[in-house]
């Protein structure tokens, strides 16, 4: 088995470009860092809308290809970022893109809306007990604002950290790994309300013309819910330029990027989180975490620097 560094982090995803825009920044953090960072990515985001004119043909209602087009896309971005482990779950195609809540596509064969938790689940079990990941990051039950994928994307990673630990589980999917902690991904709502009322005086000399609310940023919730946040100040351009990987979904004029519908929205460096599986470190038990690894035993970055 090849040997793997001492912190290692999971993320799971619905779409490519869902990770630049929740996690770029801490991504390129702890890749910079020497942290493993693995991505899963559950669909190649088959029925996204197509922004670029001439990339319009990829849409799904027209030639179609825009799955296939989004692996060169997020192979492009996860390079920005330096992360150089990405999968999809169950290999590219396995599952596809559900479109949004209530439509057709929800039910057409092959949706990951439809998947059965426990087989799509396994896929990531696999992956779970090669990594050996302490950390994983994922949704929230609500998927961070109700995309179909995004809420299975949360109910497979979650039961997955579940099965991945059972000793009796898929025996033959490797040996049975317990992640220490897991995170959903939140934006603090004081943060999000400051950053758009920048966005609206900015809003004049921007290429944008409407701003999006406060309440179309998926995970919103108030500050109290917050336990956890990274500053990735210092790999903003790389966040910024694994957006802009992901041409057909995202444009980006830093500090801000708009998505299909066109309204702006803030491009967050600082990446907010919230525990809920695992140990918050005493430390931090009245204040925030400022490292996903806080308490894990060998993994610690305050430990390290240290030398315990």
């Amino acid at each position: 088995m090849t040997e793997l560094p001492d912190r290692r982090l999971l993320l799971v995803h619905a779409h490519p470009d869902d990770e630049s825009i929740n996690n770029g920044a801490t991504m390129a953090r702890y890749t910079a860092e020497g942290a493993h960072v693995t991505l899963v990515t559950c669909t190649l985001g088959e029925e996204g809308e197509v922004i670029p004119p001439g990339l319009a043909h990829l849409a799904p209602d027209r030639d179609g290809g825009l799955g296939p087009h989004r692996i060169g896309e997020l192979t492009a971005a996860m390079k920005e970022l330096g992360v150089t482990d990405h999968r999809f779950l169950g290999g590219p195609g396995r599952y596809h893109d559900s479109g949004m809540m209530g439509v057709e596509q929800n039910h057409r064969p092959g949706a990951f809306w439809s998947a059965d938790v426990d087989e799509a689940a396994g896929h990531l079990v696999e992956v779970i007990r090669e990594v050996r990941p302490q950390v994983l990051v994922t949704y929230d039950p609500d998927g961070g604002y109700g995309h179909p994928d995004h809420i299975q994307a949360h109910r497979v990673a979650m039961r997955a950290a579940e099965l991945a630990a059972l000793p009796d589980f898929c025996t033959d999917l490797g040996e049975p790994w317990e992640i220490a902690k897991i995170y959903w991904n939140r934006v603090p709502r004081s943060v999000a309300e400051a950053e758009f009322a920048r966005l609206r005086e900015a809003l004049p000399e921007l290429p944008y013309t409407k701003s999006a609310a406060v309440d179309d940023v998926p995970g919103v919730v108030d500050d109290s819910e917050i336990t956890t946040e990274i500053d990735g100040t210092a790999h903003a351009a790389a966040k910024a330029a694994a957006m802009r990987a992901h041409a057909t979904q995202v444009e980006v004029a830093e500090p801000w990027f708009v998505l299909s519908n066109e309204l702006a929205q803030p491009l967050f460096t600082t990446e907010y989180y919230e525990l809920v599986r695992g140990e918050r470190p005493k430390a931090h038990e009245k204040t925030r975490e400022t490292d996903l690894f806080a308490g894990i035993a060998g993994t610690d970055r305050q430990e390290r620097e240290a030398g315990v």
